[in-house]
């Protein structure tokens, strides 16, 4: 075939095209005005945001949704360091994305023009490649090596910058093929060594993390539980790849966690860890499991090798995708008795017991056990849950069921602000889904100018924001750490229900717990982004436990 001559931004953007890509997230910049034209004609779907790393945010999350690279562009300099943010949750979750950076003139470099910046160097250590695109006719060869490095082993973000005066020259160059993710699967040998050890086992528990799942992976997982009546928890901020309905399901391994299942893992004798990498907060800061030898025997399945016995060294390591690994087990068989079956059981009643969220009351006016119950009570299984960084998450992990994959965005790098901007993308993509954002009041300002990107397309969101006026979970550290010695850490907020009108969305405030319900079903209905200002009491810094529970504890335990 021979290949027309086109101008390196056409040349990007018709390869986005052939590798299947349908939406773009992006703050637009000068630096690459050619690929903006090219995109002009394109079947592409621009959604235009109000800060880069909110569309970082945006794109991760349609990784995390699609299990496809999520397209980010900004433009360089500024614009590329504040979009780190998203590179940086999308290294650390496992998440495949791409962004692309304009740059300076070829024949500028090195002198330090305006905005210049080596991409290379500045995000070499936070995406798994870094590079810039030098000649237009290499743009087919880069980014399908860009697709096929974001989405193979673990995936992550990939970083190319582009040079303006690359984007303008021609070039003529053939369309690579659209990329394939290539699946590692688990070998029969692997599989039989698995099922020895299941059958051998007394106290078996399965941990579920990572990424590279997809909706029927769930479904074979839940089948392969049921056969095996086995008890089952997600690590953190995975609660999505396990439904919490199950009889099997046991609860989190998060901030926070159950007690009992803590002990329950610890007394394990087998541990089969799928996708994730047991890191440090699901492990509970590398307490869980000894390392590099577990006493009780790891099976982990990663599709990563370089993931396997990088921290634990495995009784029986199997390099495989979650999809793959999850149909071979599908020839797994159990044992004739399954001794562990009343345990389940019992597993399961105390995760019920542990996120019942009607038990809960803390001081204030507003009781945010009643408003999980209520939520709980009227939002679909279907409803997209997205927070940031803050104990706020903790009602939603703690209290919200997931039973549904792919209803989950929360970052596992702990990133404040990526709630809205997750939200936003979410709905952007799956109009026909809620999108239920929980945000703190310092949470929701890192990224809030995003709720006019909701406005702007139509978003009708719901963004249920918790203010007790401070960095809450910094406020809980420094009560125990440094009790009564309150420093930088309180805030004076906004009326936020008057900035979600502002912006042209819904907002009220809710200071009482009889006030929520019909506030919900009002922001629900109004058919606009919305936002529930929900008025928290200072001392609710967990649901257990006061601000000053937490200092009297820690002057106690002083003397």
């Amino acid at each position: 075939m021979t290949a027309s001559s086109r101008t390196g931004g056409q040349i990007l953007v018709d390869q986005l095209l052939t590798h299947g890509v349908d939406h773009i997230f992006c703050v637009p910049g000068e630096s690459y005005l050619a690929a903006l034209d090219a995109l002009h004609d394109a079947k592409i779907d621009v959604t235009v945001c109000r800060q880069e790393g909110g569309a970082a945010m945006m794109a991760e999350a349609y990784g995390k949704l699609t299990g496809r690279p999520g397209i980010c562009f900004v433009t360089r300099g500024p614009g590329a360091t504040n979009a780190s943010p998203g590179i940086h949750i999308a290294k650390q979750d496992s998440t495949p994305m791409i962004l692309f950076v304009g740059q300076i003139e070829r024949g500028m470099r090195e002198r330090e023009a305006f905005q210049e910046l080596d991409y290379r160097a500045a995000f070499g250590p936070l995406a798994k490649w870094a590079t810039e695109v030098d000649d237009p006719a290499r743009f087919p060869e880069i980014i399908s090596r860009a697709f096929h490095v974001a989405t193979s082993g673990r995936p992550g973000p990939v970083v190319i910058a582009l040079p303006e005066d690359v984007l303008t020259e021609m070039a003529q160059v053939a369309d690579a093929p659209r990329y394939q993710i290539v699946e590692t699967h688990p070998g029969l040998t692997q599989m039989a060594e698995l099922q020895k050890l299941l059958h051998g086992a007394k106290k078996p528990i399965a941990l579920l993390g990572g990424s590279r799942w997809s909706e029927v992976a769930v479904q074979r997982f839940v089948r392969f539980a049921e056969r095996f009546e086995l008890p089952v928890a997600c690590t953190f901020r995975r609660q999505m790849l396990f439904p919490a309905d199950h009889a099997s399901y046991i609860g989190d391994l998060g901030l926070g966690v159950n007690p009992k299942l803590l002990a329950r893992i610890k007394e394990a004798d087998l541990v089969l860890l799928v996708g994730g990498r047991l890191s440090e907060i699901p492990s509970q800061a590398y307490t869980l499991l000894d390392i590099p030898a577990p006493q009780q025997t790891l099976i982990h399945i990663h599709p990563d090798p370089s993931e396997i016995g990088r921290v634990y060294s495995p009784h029986l390591a199997i390099n495989a995708s979650p999809v793959a690994f999850t149909a071979a087990l599908e020839g797994v068989h159990p044992p004739a008795s399954l001794p562990w079956g009343e345990s389940t059981k019992t597993a399961h009643a105390d995760y019920l017991a542990w996120s019942d969220p009607s038990a809960i009351r803390t001081a204030g006016g507003l009781q945010m056990g009643e408003v999980m119950a209520h939520l709980r009570k009227v939002m679909p299984s279907d409803t997209i849950f997205c927070n940031g960084a803050g104990n706020f998450a903790t009602w939603v992990h703690r209290f919200w069921p997931f039973r549904e994959y792919g209803t989950q965005l929360a970052p596992t790098s702990g990133s404040m602000g990526y709630g809205v901007p997750a939200g936003v993308g979410a709905k952007r993509i799956r109009p026909d889904s809620p999108v239920v954002v929980f945000a703190g009041d310092g949470d929701f300002l890192m990224n809030g100018q995003e709720f006019a990107t909701a406005v702007q397309y139509d978003l009708p969101i719901l963004v249920i924001l918790l203010d007790n006026g401070m960095y809450g979970t910094i406020r809980m550290h420094q009560e125990r750490e440094y009790p009564g010695r309150v420093s930088a850490t309180m805030l004076k907020n906004p009326d936020f229900a008057a900035y979600a009108k502002a912006f042209g969305g819904y907002g009220e405030r809710v200071t009482m717990t009889e006030e929520f319900a019909p506030a919900l079903q009002r922001a629900l209905t109004s058919g606009k982004p919305a936002i529930l200002h929900c008025i928290i009491d200072p001392e609710v810094i967990t649901p257990t436990m006061s601000l000053t529970q937490i200092r009297e504890k820690a002057l106690a335990s002083r003397g």
